[in-house]
């Protein structure tokens, strides 16, 4: 006999997802687990039941439940079926957008996770609404939350619905309050510091120029650390914001925190015949896997995503305060 939070539980199967059935199962009970739906020890449907009530195949089902008892989730006793065995939590990962550097993080987050812990990723690319839908949509839902906030005066009293002991910030430091659990990287000092260790290479050049986007989202402390670093180490500076303006010269050193002009610049010196790190320098922001193998190496800043991820799995997986910022590096490759 089923017991009360058992009779409320019921698979819904959708049968045009493009998740496999026996996939949909595991979710299913896993996110049942996690929501407190199903606790450790209560009985599972039978194979039957689920096959009639679902119209599935015994060996989907079948697939399902020794997926979960492979993960130590579920097992089973001989003619008294399957039952909840262990604890499955499920937490949720806000992130702004998914791009490359995000993908280093959200891999170093999930992979250091234990095998019963869930991970929903959803995007708020910016914009409050969107934010202010998925927080409130998930309040009392989720074991943690991991948010990468941004700069909005709601998103501060929005995040205020979840317990603080259950909220972890990351990337960003705006907007914080000093008793949150946050993982940050440094867009201010950090930054000077890697531009000084930088300086002899700029040397090379006659002007240095910051291609900062109007439709960029990155920090504008950025800059100020900017026009400090050229100020204190005398180096003739310019800030583009448009990037249709973007046109590269000889002579010149480029900083930009968008991909997109990247691929500008390299395009324009395939065009215009120029050498990166030889007639034209260019320094990225953000590394990614990939930078390392375009063209001869594009020099990077970066704080160190991997161990931002890792990190951010300690907060999940312990009841201790978080409070850490990451590193910020330089690394120098033949684009600089």
């Amino acid at each position: 006999m089923l017991n009360e939070e058992q009779e409320k539980f019921v698979f819904i199967i959708n049968h045009d997802s493009d998740i496999p059935k026996y996939q949909q199962l595991v979710n299913g009970i896993n996110n049942a687990i996690a929501e407190n739906i199903l606790q450790k020890g209560d009985l599972l449907p039978s194979v039957n039941a689920i096959c009639k009530e679902n119209q599935l195949s015994r060996d989907t089902v079948f697939k399902a439940y020794t997926i979960l008892k492979d993960q130590n989730v579920i097992d089973s006793v001989p003619n008294k079926g399957y039952y909840v065995s262990g604890e499955t939590r499920k937490v949720l990962l806000v992130l702004d957008t998914f791009k490359a550097y995000k993908e280093v993080l959200y891999h170093s987050f999930v992979n250091n996770l234990p095998d019963n812990v869930i991970t929903d990723v959803q995007f708020h690319h910016y914009n409050i609404d969107v934010f202010k839908t998925i927080i409130n949509n998930s309040v009392g839902k989720y074991y943690k939350y991991v948010v990468m906030n941004f700069d909005h005066k709601e998103v501060s009293p929005t995040l205020s619905a979840i317990s603080n002991d259950k909220l972890l910030l990351i990337d960003w430091n705006i907007h914080s309050k000093k008793e949150n659990n946050y993982v940050f990287q440094d867009f201010g000092k950090a930054f000077y510091n890697s531009l000084k260790d930088a300086a002899d290479l700029f040397k090379k050049y006659k002007n240095i120029e910051f291609i900062f986007p109007d439709y960029t989202n990155h920090p504008k402390e950025t800059l100020e650390s900017f026009k400090k670093f050229c100020a204190d180490f005398h180096f003739k500076y310019d800030i583009v914001t448009d990037s249709k303006k973007f046109n590269i010269e000889k002579g010149i050193a480029y900083i930009s925190v968008s991909d997109r002009i990247l691929g500008h610049f390299l395009e324009q010196c395939k065009e215009k015949d120029l050498e990166p790190g030889t007639d034209v320098g260019f320094l990225s922001y953000n590394e990614t896997p990939m930078k390392k193998f375009i063209y001869k190496g594009i020099s990077v800043v970066s704080t160190d995503f991997k161990e931002m991820g890792t990190k951010a799995a300690t907060f999940i997986t312990t009841d201790e305060t978080v409070q850490q910022y990451i590193a910020t590096s330089l690394t120098i490759r033949e684009s600089l």
